[in-house]
């Protein structure tokens, strides 16, 4: 099988010089609001913070260097159900690579994953163990960056794993592995209950986890799942809420202003990176976050990718944490099928808040690491303790 002979087209970035004269322009002529005195990030983005990084991103940053960067790997377009996906796809030199499929979250983007291709792909090169390499393929998810538009209503977890389950049988893999974080860490084993005769595991970080409503299930956890658990239920939810109950609301501010836009994703590198109290650039190099930034902005895909929230809050497989029991019960129904299914792995960061006896009750949970450093965004964060951890787990599922 030829990557032509399965509707899959090459594709390369290239974004026209006046998309990227026009955010200039945009972040030039800002509306800048005031802010009360003496308050900081517990109220929001702070102007003089954002100031200085909008200002970066129109004079400092480089969008050609990040998109050269990019284009290092062979990229894909292809249409399954109608649906538009854009991929990279990697090609281990190692003959006997097992096939991996990597998912990301929002507001991440296929950049999430620059910094683990090469150990993953070619560990031979990066001092690793040849037998732990990958075949690599990394989509975009149904409504980011260039998978797009939208087929339709009800693009969840559920429709997107039946889209990348298609992917990778056009692609000619019968049996593979999945790793996925945050929306990636629903998709992913959907995937798994979706085709368990070719998904040889699961490997997730930043995954969520919910009590179901179950007699006795918040007795006897552990004080750090009872610290995870009490964090989730405090967590300011107010981007979630936004997302998953009016996306399209929110899209036309995201769409029409790059700060706006900045603003809203940067907050989330600010509260999910480590160290909490530390600056997102701190955690994820300035030009990596703006990557990240613009290709939602250049792709005009903050709204669409928006609606992932939507589709599982009104599904009732995805709840707001914050402090509604309820909710979460409601939402943690569908996962609670038991521990069987696929080999599952799970990466808990220090800034996650996954319950090991809830993540236990709904996946086939064979391997589990604990970190004491990390946040959300591992891949870019931490990646060689991500790289490390996907190579232990797949050693015992290969």
């Amino acid at each position: 099988m030829t990557e032509t002979t399965q509707g899959i087209r090459p594709f390369r970035i290239d974004i026209p010089q006046d998309r990227l004269d026009d955010l200039k322009a945009r972040l030039a002529a800002a509306r800048w609001p005031e802010q009360p005195p003496g308050t900081g990030w517990e109220r929001g983005v702070p102007v003089d913070y954002l100031k200085d990084l909008a200002e970066y991103w129109r004079t400092g940053y480089d969008w050609r260097a990040q998109e050269a960067e990019l284009n290092r790997h062979p990229q894909y377009l292809v249409t399954i159900a109608g649906q538009n996906v854009h991929f990279l796809h990697v090609r281990s030199p190692e003959p006997q690579a097992l096939p991996l499929l990597l998912l990301h979250g929002w507001p991440g983007t296929v950049a999430d994953f620059l910094d683990v291709i090469g150990p993953l792909s070619d560990p031979r090169a990066h001092g690793g163990d040849p037998g732990d390499a990958f075949h690599l393929v990394i989509p975009s998810l149904p409504g980011f960056g260039f998978s797009t538009p939208l087929a339709g209503p009800g693009m969840g977890p559920a429709r997107m794993a039946e889209v990348f389950v298609e992917l990778m049988a056009r692609l000619g893999y019968e049996r593979y592995g999945v790793q996925g974080y945050d929306t990636g860490s629903w998709v992913a084993p959907e995937m798994g209950r979706q085709a368990p005769d070719r998904v040889c595991g699961v490997h997730l970080n930043a995954m969520f986890t919910f009590p179901i409503g179950a007699e006795g299930e918040l007795d006897g956890l552990s004080e750090a799942d009872r610290r995870r658990w009490e964090a989730l239920q405090n967590l300011n939810d107010g981007y979630l809420q936004c997302n998953g109950k009016r996306p399209q609301t929110v899209a036309y501010g995201l769409h029409d202003s790059p700060v706006g836009q900045l603003a809203w994703i940067v907050e989330r590198f600010k509260e999910l990176t480590y160290p909490e109290d530390g600056l997102p650039e701190e955690s994820v190099g300035r030009d990596r976050i703006l990557t990240e930034a613009s290709l939602y902005w250049l792709t005009g895909t903050a709204g669409s990718a928006a609606q992932v929230y939507y589709e599982e809050m009104t599904a009732g497989s995805w709840s707001a944490p914050a402090g509604d029991a309820d909710a979460a019960d409601a939402g943690a129904a569908e996962w609670a099928a038991g521990p069987g299914g696929v080999p599952t792995g799970v990466l808990v960061s220090a800034m996650d808040k996954t319950v090991r006896r809830w993540a236990e009750r709904d996946h086939n949970v064979v391997h589990w690491t604990e970190l004491t450093q990390g946040g959300h965004f591992l891949a870019m964060e931490e990646p060689e303790l991500l790289v490390g951890d996907v190579r232990d787990f797949f050693r015992k599922v290969r």
